[in-house]
């Protein structure tokens, strides 16, 4: 039971964690797509780590957007708790989501082995 609670949790805040991103957070530095791919809600509720996905191959530019969407965490953390009925509002820790470069990065190798 109490892990469903978490998984609902974890969804509803992905889903209005996406939507400030995509809608409200009005940050020159938020040029690159951006994608909310995961979020880790602790049980104490104290903490949300959530895991974004930036879709761009400028390294500076990645670095701004994250720099961008830790600036905006205290807007983001008000935000969930006006829209989420939770005891706590957690805290927000923005994360980059490397899994996706990952897996493009290990596919090209496949590729690479298939071509010798």
């Amino acid at each position: 039971m109490a892990n469903y609670r978490g998984g609902r949790i974890n969804e509803e805040v992905k889903k209005v964690v996406s939507s400030l991103i995509q809608y409200e957070i009005k940050d020159p530095r938020l040029s690159a797509m951006v994608s909310v791919t995961d979020v880790n809600v602790t049980k104490d509720l104290r903490y949300a780590k959530i895991f974004v996905s930036i879709f761009t191959n400028n390294e500076e530019e990645k670095a701004a957007t994250l720099d961008a969407l830790k600036s905006a965490s205290g807007f983001v953390r008000r935000e969930l708790g006006h829209r989420i009925n939770l005891r706590y509002t957690p805290e927000i820790i923005f994360e980059e989501d490397k899994s996706i470069s990952r897996g493009m990065y290990i596919d090209s190798l496949i590729e690479k082995t298939k071509e010798k």
